[in-house]
């Protein structure tokens, strides 16, 4: 009976040692449209990013905001996000964390300023 009990408690803790491991491994994903809330030193904003995978870590979407309209590329390393697209020849940067259907970081708009952004995707 002790025997089958420790098989019993041996077998249940192996079961949840795999399925954190496999948990731990999906990889993040950010495909959908995310409302920003950007403050800068040249002012504050609210654009969309319309994001999709090309690839686990590399990314494709499209910037509307107060810059117009634009394509954009990003790259996706765990939960590390970088986005970048450019507006009249200057390079606009996003660095931030991705957290479930949160993000934030830094943004840089070429020399123009930089600040923070949070991102929210929606349902």
């Amino acid at each position: 009976m002790k025997k089958l009990f420790s098989l019993c408690i041996l077998s249940i803790a192996l079961l949840l040692i795999t399925n954190n491991r496999i948990n731990a491994q999906q990889p993040v994903t950010v495909k959908g449209t995310w409302n920003m809330s950007v403050e800068t030193s040249a002012g504050s904003g609210s654009p969309t990013f319309e994001l999709k995978h090309l690839t686990d870590s590399t990314l494709e979407g499209t910037y509307r905001g107060s810059l117009g309209e634009t394509t954009l590329k990003g790259t996706l390393k765990g939960n590390k996000i970088y986005i970048v697209f450019t507006v009249s020849g200057i390079d606009i940067e996003y660095t931030g964390t991705v957290d479930g259907d949160t993000m934030k970081g830094t943004v840089v708009l070429g020399t123009m300023g930089d600040g923070t952004f949070t991102g929210t995707r929606k349902k």
